[in-house]
């Protein structure tokens, strides 16, 4: 082995690392009070880190040349497009944490490191090859993310998600180590590409166990129905930066890894993980559409749309086809897009002093308060709902259509026909805003930074955002191309 070559195959992941230490020895140094510098510098390096991952998507690298370490570790153009979406979610999240956890008791120096290394855990697993590195990569992440769910000392709500997080989650890698190791028993290795030549020649009950727990354990990192439970408590719980990181870079990461392990460890048994996911899909879409209808707190209510958007997604590895994860991968794109403006527009949504309203019934009127922003949140909305001519609709319009080209209509129309569930819920938020009486509470301001970023979301959900389509198809499909130049 090269280790010059596997080293700088690695260049993005030595980089946050380094300066993760770096930034652990400023916070003990200068505690709290440079919570906003270590916030920049962690900014700059997940910058940093993505201009080194863009040349392998731009290029579509894939082949032998993208494996390092032996096989454990793969630079490729999938992996890099996973990044680059990880890392801008993670840097959106530092971005507008400052002003939050000033208001909330004082911005700690640890909160941008731990975003960093849930970030580095997140581009080492969708990198993984080997059982090893998966796990390394998603331990590294949970580490960090329990952390930040309990960031806030002084709340029982974020104590309480952080705990619950914890335990479940240790639950949930109880069980992937488990299917690990029967995966590793019956195929005699933990490679990827290994594991899919022992079971190209026939799937024993024990090799099909490990296949059922591994993808039992993702679906938890996922919160794919029915491992989804932790997801509104956690979401409601934890402040709400550190939410919106929840919902969009971890969950980034364990999908694409889901789709990593699903079309190349896995690939060759397609058939036998398919109705697992057909299920889950299915499962998700219907439980977060009528889970979302009788909640009152609108983070509860974002964490049920993320259910049910997971569902939609998992339609396109369903498919099992390039197409469908170059689909995957467009939705993906979109919904951190989506998400990031739906939890800016919640942190935005203060009273008087300046105090979060979470509650759907104190956004009543909103529209003569604040017209700029029930128009953002509305917006926001609709795209969640996949109504057109919003971008939100071209992601389920491409999942379904790879679902029609892979032969799986009936998939595709129960699909859409749940979909209509969802569309009440979100429907329900644009109602309260623009119909309802004023409550005259959501009334306090923001600074600049959530309403740039919140502007650039609406922006790119816009029908504005089709003029990408053509550009953000392309790089999908040569992220996909290269997923599948490996199996």
């Amino acid at each position: 082995m090269d280790w010059s070559h596997s080293l700088r195959l690695v260049a993005p992941e030595e980089l946050l690392s380094v300066a993760g230490l770096i930034l652990l020895l400023v916070a003990a140094w200068s505690g709290d009070k440079a919570s906003r510098l270590i916030s920049i510098l962690t900014v700059a390096a997940l910058v940093g880190a993505a201009f080194l991952v863009a040349p392998a998507l731009c290029a579509g690298a894939s082949g032998p040349d993208t494996y390092a370490f032996f096989g454990q570790f793969r630079a490729d153009a999938f992996a890099s497009f996973a990044k680059l979406l990880i890392y801008g979610a993670a840097g959106a999240s530092l971005m507008i944490a400052p002003q939050f956890f000033e208001r909330a008791g004082g911005m700690r120096a640890e909160y941008p490191i731990l975003v960093l290394f849930a970030a580095l855990g997140g581009g080492i697993m969708v990198s993984a090859t080997d059982l090893l590195t998966l796990y390394i990569g998603l331990e590294m992440a949970s580490l960090a993310s329990y952390v930040l769910a309990s960031i806030l000392r002084n709340d029982e709500r974020s104590a309480e998600a952080g705990l619950k997080y914890f335990v479940l989650g240790a639950l949930a890698s109880g069980i992937l180590l488990f299917g690990m190791s029967l995966t590793y028993g019956f195929t005699g290795t933990t490679n990827f590409s290994g594991i899919s030549a022992a079971l190209g020649g026939g799937l024993s009950t024990g090799a099909l166990f490990g296949v059922v727990f591994v993808l039992a354990g993702l679906a938890f990192k996922i919160s794919a129905v029915p491992f989804h439970m932790w997801t509104p408590d956690v979401y409601e719980g934890a402040p709400t930066p550190v939410t919106t990181f929840f919902a969009t870079a971890p969950k980034v990461a364990a999908l694409a890894l889901t789709m990593r392990v699903s079309l190349d460890a896995f690939g060759s048994q397609a058939d036998a993980w398919r109705q697992i996911v057909i299920f889950a899909a299915l499962a998700s879409i219907v439980v977060g559409a009528l889970g979302a209808i009788g909640q009152k707190n609108i983070k509860r209510l974002m964490a049920y749309s993320s259910i049910n958007n997971v569902g939609f997604i998992l339609i396109g590895l369903a498919a099992g086809t390039v197409e469908g994860a170059s689909a995957m991968l467009v939705y993906l794109a979109i919904y951190v897009a989506m998400t990031i403006g739906g939890f800016v527009a919640v942190l935005m949504l203060k009273d008087a002093e300046g105090n979060q309203v979470e509650a759907i019934s104190d956004i009543a009127g909103l529209s003569r308060d604040r017209k700029v922003l029930a128009a953002a949140l509305a917006m926001v909305m609709f795209s969640l709902a996949g109504i057109p001519p919003l971008f939100g609709f071209w992601g389920k319009f491409v999942v379904f259509q790879a679902a029609v080209q892979a032969g799986l209509v009936p998939l595709a129309a129960i699909g859409i026909a749940a979909s209509v569930i969802g569309a009440f819920y979100y429907l329900k938020i644009v109602k309260v805003m623009y119909f309802d009486e004023p409550t005259g509470k959501a009334v306090g301001r923001s600074d600049w930074a959530h309403q740039a970023l919140l502007a650039v979301c609406a922006l790119f959900i816009s029908p504005l955002g089709y003029l990408l389509t053509k550009c953000l198809g392309h790089l999908a499909d040569t992220a996909a191309a290269a997923l599948f130049a490996a199996v």
